[in-house]
């Protein structure tokens, strides 16, 4: 792959779409559940609904005119095809961010605030708040390739994105993430601090519990989440980091399935009132899926989980930190918990409402959140 930075259009060949619909349409379907609940999984009734949708009224091509709004690109780094998006500012002093998802994430996820970042202007903010966004999918995720030898985990990821905004000619940067993102991101912060001028996470899932025998609320309040995340909800964890392939045999061969295993994330993650449609529409639900299933990513994105599971990652963030602590995160940061391993956090921000996927579910305050923190470093 040419280090060369080519024009990028998402365009997936009708062939794809029409073994879709065949494959929606001949689904080998499980019987129900027997409770009437999420409790063991993503209910029958709820995700035949999904599929009967996808395949008889969301319309691809309208989606990727919509995807495709924005400049996209492809470059090699690493060895690796790089797939970003890089959307300048109508402002020319504007900083550079890169956004950064993560598992079961995609850009998709921050289609409705690169807008707002970039041209504040137009959409009632102050354009000395101005970004200029560059937003890559993860290396195995989405149009980016999926790396054909061992190691690409966190670090290298980090690597490849200070590569990134350096052969972009950003010499100085802000970076934001949310779950993988955030630990992308925070290695960012500790690894490339000449350039990065401050980093914005959502979730510390790296950071060790500390409490005491008298724990905070704030405390009581995570260590209860994090007890739940164990008993309850990671069991896609812990198959993702240790047999990834296993799982992506069925999830590349089944339309339903892999919907199914990423949206039950949703309803999990979402401050979503127990269905994320109530949060995110079908559609916006199945541009995420879509970005999995035309890619056949399922085991190269899981085999993110394998990299970088386990692997102790001791190092200290000095850069500026700010931490947006959304109520139905996976497991809320805990700014004393942190406080080794980001010694500089400046800013702390309790949301009002929200969960894992920050910028998809509240754009608006995601919006509010980042031009906030970065505000004090321009």
């Amino acid at each position: 792959m040419s280090d060369a930075i080519n024009p990028f259009r998402i365009s997936v060949a009708d062939g794809v779409l029409d073994d879709l619909k065949w494959r929606l349409r001949h689904t080998r379907w499980p019987e129900a559940e027997l409770v009437d609940d999420w409790s063991q999984g993503v209910p029958l009734n709820w995700i035949q609904e999904i599929c009967r949708y996808w395949a008889v009224e969301y319309d691809w091509r309208a989606r990727e005119a919509r995807l495709n709004r924005f400049p996209q690109f492809v470059t090699g780094i690493d060895g690796l095809g790089v797939h970003f998006l890089h959307v300048r500012s109508p402002h020319p002093d504007a900083m550079p961010l890169i956004l950064t998802h993560g598992w079961p994430g995609s850009i998709v996820e921050f289609m409705k605030v690169i807008e707002p970042l970039t041209d504040p202007a137009a959409h009632g903010g102050d354009a000395g708040d101005a970004f200029h966004v560059v937003c890559p999918s993860l290396p195995g995720f989405g149009f980016s390739d999926k790396p054909s030898t061992k190691g690409f985990g966190v670090e290298r990821i980090a690597q490849t994105w200070a590569a990134l905004m350096a052969r972009l000619g950003y010499a100085s940067y802000g970076a934001q993430g949310g779950d993988w993102g955030s630990a992308v991101t925070t290695a960012l912060g500790a690894h490339d601090g000449a350039h990065c001028r401050g980093i914005h996470i959502t979730l510390a899932m790296g950071v060790r519990p500390n409490a005491g025998e008298q724990p905070t609320p704030e405390e009581a309040r995570t260590l209860k989440a994090i007890k739940y995340y164990r008993d309850w909800d990671s069991g896609y964890s812990k198959q993702q980091s240790t047999r990834p392939q296993t799982v992506g045999y069925a999830l590349t061969d089944s339309p339903a399935g892999q919907a199914a295993w990423i949206l039950e994330k949703f309803w999990a993650w979402t401050d979503c009132d127990g269905d994320p449609q109530n949060i995110l529409n079908r559609d916006e639900l199945l541009d995420n899926v879509m970005l999995y299933w035309v890619t056949a990513t399922a085991a190269s994105s899981a085999r993110l989980y394998w990299e970088s599971f386990g692997r102790p990652r001791p190092y200290k963030v000095t850069v500026p930190t700010g931490v947006a602590v959304f109520p139905k995160e996976i497991v809320p940061p805990v700014q004393k918990w942190m406080g080794e391993a980001f010694p500089n956090i400046q800013h702390w921000s309790e949301m009002p409402k929200g969960g894992h996927f920050a910028a998809f579910e509240q754009p608006e305050l995601f919006v509010e959140e980042v031009r906030s923190f970065f505000r004090k470093l321009r």
